[in-house]
């Protein structure tokens, strides 16, 4: 049987489990709870010289702040994840609200930089269940391509958050400041906190819970299944196509500013302008899931990237005008959108008895794949392309191999599921 329900089985599954009281407002509140963490990571970046200055710190000191918090979003994901396992969904998500809201508030008001890196830490911890178990709640809800869709509608928000939300920090910390963009992030929490209260339900009821524990304890533990070819495929080219994106967006002051010689408006608007493919070729995934499988818009995602990160770097080999780069990187980024939805639905649809150990894997490899070339992009200095060209380069062929690999893998039999869809409607 194919991993991907057809649309009249995910319509058989609807009709016989009943209409769900939740629709659109589910997809939205996922989103931001996915979307807290890009926004508290990347919101706060322009504020940095300010934060030196008025907190008497070395920019070193200020850049650990950032990295705590990435520790504490990727220890967060693989404490959460198989925790809304064994527990359910809902109270560990309104745990991790709760923690990240009081670790943001004191975050705001941290008299010092050592109170201000432990309670990013905190943040980061807290902010990762969000992301992890809203993961595990499209996975327990839909399969195949709803799931696909319902995936890449959200990744709207999440995908483009990274990108945005530095441009938006710039244009606060000359108002506000850097307490007032932090406090701007403690109002997201709350947002993200009293949504959970509001919308979100239990979606892994007790008796699924109960045969998760027994089948751990047996001899084919659901969790055996993170080994296999289609989730360790599909987690890694997730992973590698988010760190091209990462790369560039690491890379972007130097090379947009620097090199082609664009002032703060214009890289601007070239930023926005990524952003905006990334969020229309999103779009357009989430529509295609109706007409094409979800490998097959995987599939031309990841070749898409590879092609453009290949121009790319023949660009530079070149020695062509730094203008010309901006085109393929356009190019790759927008094709991200693509990959990002479709290749999470395929990861976690692997994996539906271990939806939540397999959404933290997912997110921590993200996480932590961002935190190895954010440097790397820079090796060389600010005047070059090269390092930034190969990293792209490198992580796409990587995306692609991983895609093939997981391509390769035996099909699964897919337990029926809820549409998504539906409860959209």
């Amino acid at each position: 049987m194919s991993t991907e329900l057809t649309h009249a089985e995910a319509d058989s599954a609807h009709a016989a489990a009943g209409p769900r009281p939740v629709g659109g407002a589910l997809l939205l509140v996922l989103a931001l709870l996915s979307a807290v963490a890009p926004f508290a990571t990347d919101m706060y970046l322009p504020a940095f010289p300010q934060m030196t200055e008025e907190l008497s710190v070395s920019a070193t000191a200020v850049q650990l702040s950032l990295t705590a918090f990435l520790v504490g979003v990727t220890i967060g994901q693989l404490v959460f994840g198989p925790i809304s396992d064994r527990w359910g969904r809902r109270s560990p998500l309104l745990a991790g609200a709760v923690l990240c809201v009081v670790a943001s508030a004191i975050v705001v008001w941290a008299p010092n930089i050592t109170v201000l890196v432990v309670a990013r830490f905190a943040q980061g911890l807290g902010g990762a269940a969000g992301m992890v178990i809203g993961r595990a709640i499209i996975s327990d809800l839909a399969r195949g391509k709803d799931a696909a869709r319902a995936f890449s509608l959200m990744m709207i928000v999440v995908g483009v958050a990274p990108v945005v939300a530095p441009l938006v920090g710039g244009f606060l910390v000359g108002p506000i400041g850097w307490r007032g963009i932090l406090a701007v992030v403690l109002a997201l929490a709350v947002a993200m906190m009293v949504s959970t209260v509001a919308v979100i339900r239990e979606t892994l009821p007790p008796e699924r819970r109960a045969a998760i524990s027994s089948e751990r304890r047996g001899s084919s533990s659901p969790l055996a299944a993170l080994r296999s070819r289609a989730f360790l495929g599909y987690a890694v080219a997730f992973a590698f196509a988010f760190a091209v994106m990462m790369a560039y967006i690491s890379a972007s002051p130097f090379l947009y500013q620097e090199m082609i010689g664009l002032g703060a408006a214009g890289y601007g608007l070239a930023f926005g302008a990524n952003a905006l493919a990334l969020m229309v070729t999103s779009a357009v995934a989430a529509r295609l899931t109706r007409t094409r499988s979800v490998r097959s818009l995987v599939g031309a995602g990841v070749s898409a990237i590879l092609v453009f990160t290949g121009v790319l770097g023949m660009l530079v080999i070149l020695d062509v005008g730094a203008g010309w780069l901006a085109l393929p990187i356009f190019g790759a980024v927008g094709s991200c959108g693509l990959v990002f939805g479709n290749a999470t639905a395929l990861a976690l649809q692997a994996v539906p008895e271990a939806a939540g150990s397999a959404s933290a894997i997912l997110g921590a490899a993200q996480f932590a794949l961002a935190a190895v070339v954010s440097p790397l992009v820079s090796i060389r200095g600010e005047n070059t392309a090269g390092p930034l060209a190969v990293v792209m380069l490198m992580s796409a062929v990587i995306a692609v191999l991983a895609f093939l690999f997981a391509a390769q893998s035996g099909t699964t039999t897919a337990r029926p599921r809820r549409s998504f869809a539906a409860s959209l409607r």
